[in-house]
């Protein structure tokens, strides 16, 4: 009895997992792969609009829920902490199951998270849809990497996450513009519910768009096992970590947290860090594999991305305070700004033309973190205007244009293929970190020194940062070699 009422329950379930096929017309098309880019793209574009977007929401939040500034930002750090803690677990389970039919259900977990947020009638429950949207992100980005160096020719991957990195850039730069249009012309509720469509469309996409990831569209036929070997303490300590983290950073950049509390938050972490290291060593499937991690190309790989992300938002958050200061609008601030992200998606595409054309990945980290480098040192020495500040974030956008891509490339050229995408989950998860210092540590510094100046020394800081980088591309050059 009980045997064959499990029976339906593994049929439906297997149905449910099961990969379908692209329809013959796009299977069979040569440039097929570069469709499925374009798929991931969406999903690119749709997580940084969504980061932008909501920063643009919180006067309207704290107005309508009659409520402070700490109490809102949770519905940006509730998002983060989410993300974060499962971008590895996720890309796990995703290399088991099935990356299409994870990146699918990425896209609709988050169009109905966000459809509730903006039906939400308090803020608790708006703070509860932000959680579940983290969830469909986590699906989406823990994939994307993946989907897409698995899914081109080898000679094309460079390119292809390019692409991918520039649909990033396009979402972070409208986000501010629309989001604020939104605001003031229809409703905070529309910052969220401009997600839906865009969902909808990345599912019908990625049904017809995306190849299968495994072997006839069925995920392994050993779920008991599967379950069994799941990696639940890895996955816990995963999540207590990165939050003990993330909570200690956010006090930099406003939550108002005791200094005991923020020291607490920081042992916290160092310490389930350390547990979290001793049982992926002896779990029999680790959320992130040892070995996997300590490739010499993997682990600089992940460091450089890590370093990448912070000098990309960095800038973000220190650029508008610099030209406040100096008594910039902030229609004009914004349109400076947008100056990075826009030299980003251009180098990420088509900006490596400036370069020989047999220029190495590894080589392109080099000069673009240089070149990063050179003009955050810029936009610390010169006087604080518009086209002062403006022609360093270009230099910035560019050299990170150029460095992100390809380091991406590298790493997952190092990844395993049944491990595509864990690697993929992990250099989200260090985006997700970078993204959190990136916006912690400018605003800490300005509010130490109580004046933007701190931003310069921040600015001198991060150049120093990027040179460092670019030694430790060296390295892994020879290593990777």
């Amino acid at each position: 009895m009980s045997t064959s009422a499990a029976r339906p329950a593994r049929s439906l379930a297997e149905r449910l997992l099961a990969e379908h096929p692209r329809p013959r017309v796009v299977a069979r098309w040569r440039h097929a792969h570069w469709l499925a880019v374009a798929t991931v793209c969406l999903g690119a574009f749709l997580g940084q609009l969504t980061a932008s977007v909501t920063s643009l929401v919180f006067p309207a939040l704290q107005q309508r829920f009659d409520t402070n500034f700490a109490a809102v930002e949770w519905v940006s750090l509730a998002y983060l902490l989410v993300l974060v803690a499962l971008l590895a677990p996720v890309g796990r389970l995703s290399d088991l199951v099935g990356r299409k039919t994870m990146y699918i259900g990425g896209f609709a977990v988050f169009a109905l998270a966000s459809l509730g947020a903006g039906m939400s009638g308090s803020l608790g429950l708006l703070i509860a849809c932000r959680a579940v949207q983290a969830v469909g992100g986590a699906m989406m980005q823990a994939n994307s990497v993946a989907l897409v160096a698995r899914g081109v020719p080898e000679r094309a991957m460079r390119t292809a996450l390019g692409i991918q990195a520039a649909a990033q850039a396009l979402g972070l730069a409208l986000g501010p513009t629309l989001g604020g249009l939104l605001v003031t012309h229809a409703s905070w509720r529309w910052a969220f519910w401009v997600n839906v469509p865009i969902g909808v469309l990345g599912i019908a996409a990625g049904w017809y768009l995306l190849p299968r990831t495994h072997p006839e569209g069925r995920p392994d036929r050993r779920p008991a096992e599967r379950e069994a070997r799941f990696d639940l303490p890895g996955l816990l300590l995963l999540a207590g970590c990165s939050t003990a983290l993330l909570l200690a950073l956010s006090a930099a950049s406003g939550l108002p947290l005791p200094g005991w509390a923020v020291a607490g938050l920081l042992l916290a972490a160092a310490g389930l860090g350390v547990a979290l290291t001793r049982q992926e060593q002896r779990a029999d499937r680790p959320i992130i594999p040892p070995g996997l991690v300590n490739t010499p190309g993997i682990r600089a790989g992940l460091l450089i991305a890590l370093v990448g992300y912070l000098l990309l938002f960095c800038p973000l958050v220190l650029g508008p305070v610099m030209l406040a200061g100096a008594g910039v609008s902030a229609a004009t601030a914004g349109l400076v700004i947008t100056a990075l992200p826009g030299a980003f998606a251009l180098a990420a595409t088509v900006g490596g033309g400036l370069l020989p054309g047999d220029c190495a990945d590894a080589t392109r980290c080099r000069w673009g973190a240089l070149t990063a480098g050179g003009g955050l040192l810029a936009l610390a020495a010169l006087p604080v205007g518009p086209l002062t500040v403006a022609l360093p974030l270009l230099a910035v956008g560019y050299g990170l244009g150029l460095l992100l891509p390809a380091n991406n490339a590298l790493v997952m050229r190092a990844v395993p293929a049944e491990s595509s995408a864990v690697g993929g989950g992990l250099v989200s998860m260090v985006r997700g970190l970078g993204t959190a210092l990136g916006t912690a540590l400018p605003v800490l510094a300005v509010h130490l020194a109580g004046h933007a100046t701190g931003g310069r020394a921040v600015l001198v800081l991060l150049a120093g940062t990027a040179v460092l980088a670019a030694a430790l591309t060296g390295v892994g050059i020879r290593r990777r070699a």
